[in-house]
């Protein structure tokens, strides 16, 4: 399995940003999250989802602004984030777990892209 970011980038404060996370390789039954690492912090659980269905799960430090989605037919995961504050800049990464059950640990995820930065000015 192979995970590839993309999306990342500079905005202003209350901006928004999609990123989108393109998967290969059998993950159909897998469960996919969004998590974040800040510099001089540990990365932490942003947003989850089933890639077969049922319900979302979202920090409650993006809650009402962060959405995540998944596109089966085009193998590609998306965090659509709006109303950008400084306090979500970090790299932003993908993550997949050979299960379908959720998990916001990242030790629970098997499979890792390589990041995307994004940044909010102030």
């Amino acid at each position: 399995v192979q995970l590839v970011e993309s999306g990342g980038g500079l905005v202003q404060t209350g901006g928004s940003l999609r990123l989108s996370c393109a998967a290969s390789g059998r993950t159909f039954s897998y469960y996919m999250g969004w998590f974040r690492q800040a510099p001089g912090k540990e990365r932490e659980f942003v947003a989850g989802i089933s890639r077969s269905g049922g319900p979302t799960k979202v920090a409650d430090s993006v809650k009402g602004r962060f959405t995540i989605s998944n596109d089966n037919a085009k193998d590609t995961m998306y965090l659509q984030m709006s109303s950008l504050r400084p306090e979500d800049t970090a790299v932003y990464y993908c993550a997949a777990r050979s299960t379908w059950w959720s998990a916001e640990t990242e030790h629970d995820y098997n499979y890792w892209g390589q990041g995307t930065q994004v940044t909010v000015s102030s």
